[in-house]
């Protein structure tokens, strides 16, 4: 039966093979796939591109099997080292220009620095740090400042100010240039007195000075400047205040509008009319007067009056009788008189007219009083300075 091999591609004999040869294959074992896992050290070359180390069933000497590898070559940028899928600790040292990326195929990775040297473990799935924690450490020379040191072995020989063991940094000496923005300062070793200060993004600040008396920050969307609180309004501008005084920037109109009262136009405004007061025009109003009536004349229409509507009245008459025939072989007799005879009452149907004339006169009216007392807010107009 054939040999098998283990992650660290040691091969493990089957029972009862490799007669009389079984002796070579256990130094090859020992002398060479263990000692290179303990303490074996490989280089590994970069030529501008990644490097991929792979395991395959031999005990002969290869690379992914040594402890320590040392990285070389041309890399040409930052670049990654894919070891092997098996549990393993590695010593890497990094002779490159460039960050090198230790990693698996998939998982996490540890990036280790141009010139530096590190512990990893890999899982087989993940590679990571080795050593996470030191319960003390001594260096043989100070710490670089970019290692995270100070470049010194005193604090008195320190290039930065140290924060002392029982109280906080209370003032920096020896500058000999401000503190740019990107170090936490401002960019200028000195500001004009009671000046704002303003963010330039990562150049120097800069100040805005407080001007005249009453002046406010105005931004015009870019900028800030100190300016009147009016500056928002164009020298001229006319506008309603209901308090006493104008405020700051603007002029209290004295002699225009008193007593004016207001109306909204569609054309040109600013324009004025009228000669009564508003306070004289809105007030209790009595209704009275006189109207004079000059030179009328005339006549009423005419009227048709209907046999109702006038007076009732009658007619009297006088008629003849017939006489009797009796007596008078056929012929009539003597015609008699009657008088004192009347005929019905009935009205005339006549129209008429009723002429009138009125040379002048006068007359009075009188009433219950208006009252137009309106509420109204006092208001002022100002002009913008």
């Amino acid at each position: 039966m054939a040999s098998t091999y283990s992650d660290l591609k040691i091969e493990l004999i089957t029972t009862g093979e490799q007669s009389g040869v079984w002796g070579t294959t256990t130094n090859t074992n020992l002398g060479t796939a263990l000692e290179e896992a303990i303490t074996g050290s490989a280089d590994v070359t970069f030529s501008s591109g990644n490097v991929t180390l792979t395991l395959t069933d031999s005990n002969a000497t290869q690379v992914g099997r040594h402890l320590r590898l040392n990285l070389g070559g041309t890399t040409g940028g930052a670049r990654d080292l894919v070891l092997p899928a098996i549990e393993k600790l590695y010593l890497i040292n990094n002779g490159t220009a460039d960050i090198i990326t230790c990693k698996n195929a998939s998982g996490t990775t540890v990036a280790v620095p141009a010139a530096t040297s590190t512990f990893i473990y890999n899982t087989s799935t993940n590679v990571v740090d080795a050593t996470s924690y030191l319960s003390t450490l001594k260096l043989g020379s100070a710490l670089a400042v970019t290692s995270g040191g100070t470049g010194a072995t005193t604090s008195g020989g320190a290039a930065f100010a140290l924060k002392g063991a029982n109280s906080d940094i209370t003032s920096l000496t020896g500058l000999t240039t401000a503190l740019t923005v990107a170090q936490g300062g401002t960019g200028a070793a000195t500001h004009t007195a009671n000046a704002v200060l303003i963010g330039e993004g990562t150049s120097a600040i800069s100040t805005v000075s407080p001007g005249s008396s009453g002046n406010v920050l105005t931004s015009d969307g870019t900028d800030w400047t100190s300016a009147a609180p009016g500056g928002g309004f164009d020298t001229g501008t006319r506008m309603i205040f209901a308090q006493n005084a104008a405020p700051t920037g603007w002029t209290k109109d004295t002699t225009n509008y008193n007593q004016h009262a207001m109306r909204i136009v569609t054309g040109t405004g600013g324009g004025t009319a009228g000669t009564v007061d508003f306070t004289s025009a809105f007030t209790s109003q009595a209704v009275a007067g006189s109207v004079a009536i000059t030179g009328l004349s005339g006549s009423a229409g005419a009227t048709t009056l209907s046999t109702p509507q006038i007076p009732s009245h009658t007619h009297s008459y006088t008629a003849s009788s017939p006489g009797a025939v009796a007596g008078n072989q056929g012929r009539p007799s003597a015609s008699p008189t009657v008088s004192g005879k009347t005929t019905g009452a009935t009205g005339g149907g006549g129209s008429h007219t009723h002429p009138f004339s009125f040379s002048s006169g006068t007359a009075t009216f009188t009433g219950t009083a208006i009252d137009l007392a309106v509420k109204y807010l006092d208001v002022i107009t100002a002009t913008a300075d």
